[in-house]
């Protein structure tokens, strides 16, 4: 069993639609026991950072996520809920992060052409730095995600497991040990997403 953990923050139905259709057995819960019960644990998440990591500290789940990554569960973050991960964002402040995952969270202002719209919305190819991770075992190098995102993961070295290119490169999936973190839409991202989704399923 899956657990999607609630903390107020996430597209949470669609998510929960996509992991149905691949036969995933899912609650949408912040019941710390449920969790603890849960095979593993996505961790998703829309808008701005330094309130959904308020609304993680004061619903307790911070503390839950970093104890459960601990004993070695496997655990997904999916757009916010990636850059939740790491161990700190320069969004609008100065903001920590859960510090599971390496790097920190920047404007993608700093880095893509002037004249390249954000946010970044649309589908863009993967690439992948290293060899392929076994999160990528069902899919193919060149393979289309789908990304809406504003800010992006920077400063993961080994753990960037995932590239896309958008007027320059952007981290679009950190790895590192049972962690995983996809800045795109995996539920959003049609088959290819499905197949990510898949794999993490078997972890």
């Amino acid at each position: 069993m899956l657990a999607l953990i609630d903390y107020g923050v996430g597209n949470l139905f669609s998510l929960k639609s996509s992991l149905a259709s691949i036969g995933e057995e899912v609650t949408v819960t912040s019941d710390r026991e449920e969790i603890a019960a849960a095979d593993r644990l996505i961790l998703p998440g829309v808008g701005a950072f330094g309130d959904a990591a308020a609304k993680l500290s004061s619903t307790g789940m911070a503390e839950v996520v970093r104890s459960e990554a601990a004993r070695g569960k496997p655990v997904m973050g999916i757009c916010l809920g990636m850059q939740l991960l790491l161990e700190k964002s320069y969004e609008y402040g100065e903001h920590e992060g859960l510090g599971l995952i390496p790097g920190s969270v920047r404007p993608i202002a700093d880095v893509i052409p002037k004249d390249l719209k954000i946010p970044h919305i649309g589908w863009n190819r993967l690439a992948f730095p290293g060899e392929k991770d076994r999160l990528f075992r069902y899919i193919e190098e060149g393979d289309h995600v789908y990304f809406v995102h504003s800010f992006y993961a920077t400063e993961c070295g080994e753990s960037t497991i995932a590239v896309t290119d958008y007027g320059a490169p952007l981290t679009a999936a950190v790895g590192k040990g049972n962690v995983y973190g996809c800045q795109f839409h995996p539920e959003k991202s049609g088959e290819v997403g499905l197949s990510i989704l898949r794999a993490f399923c078997e972890l």
